[in-house]
């Protein structure tokens, strides 16, 4: 499938996967860049999200999952307040400075739904999907703004508790190391 999609320059629909089963909103997605090729086949490839559905009927009769989607956009097109906006920014800088930081393409702050610029950033795949359900961009600003408003402090305390652990108590590593 992803190799057609290559080819073709099409795209594709990803959902997340649970132990459960998948849930019904998911992304389709466009092959931007292929990074590695393995010889068994498998890629790690780099994607764009495109247009957002939620699955009305699946089709498991094939190895591939297959669904009828319905797409969807935001019902609200007004720009959200620039307060929200800005400190969703700021927020975004400040989780790039983490040593822990995962890697992603750089976020174009000036596209009008910066919230998914921004989301690429954020590692909790299930804070993602539910992200990707809000139909507004002045909703998802406000959840990216509470989830990285507790995200931030926690994971500053952890990345001084990893640099602080393997110290002696007296501010530098033992002798030796």
């Amino acid at each position: 499938m992803v190799g057609h999609a290559i080819h073709d320059e099409s795209e594709f629909g990803i959902v997340l996967a649970r132990d459960e089963g998948i849930v019904n909103t998911g992304c389709t997605v466009k092959v931007e860049r292929v990074l590695h090729r393995y010889p068994d086949g498998r890629m790690d490839i780099l994607t764009v999200g495109r247009r957002r559905f939620e699955i009305q009927q699946l089709n498991e009769e094939r190895e591939l999952l297959r669904a009828e989607v319905t797409y969807f956009d935001d019902d609200d097109a007004a720009p959200p307040p620039a307060e929200l906006r800005e400190l969703a920014v700021a927020n975004y800088r400040a989780l790039n400075e983490l040593a822990g930081a995962r890697g992603h393409t750089a976020a174009d702050l000036a596209d009008p739904q910066v919230s998914f610029q921004i989301a690429q950033a954020v590692p909790d795949l299930d804070f993602l999907n539910a992200l990707l359900q809000h139909r507004s961009e002045a909703a998802r600003l406000k959840e990216l703004n509470r989830y990285l408003g507790e995200y931030l402090p926690r994971q500053k305390s952890r990345e001084r508790m990893k640099e602080a652990a393997p110290k002696n108590g007296f501010g530098h590593l033992p002798a030796g190391l």
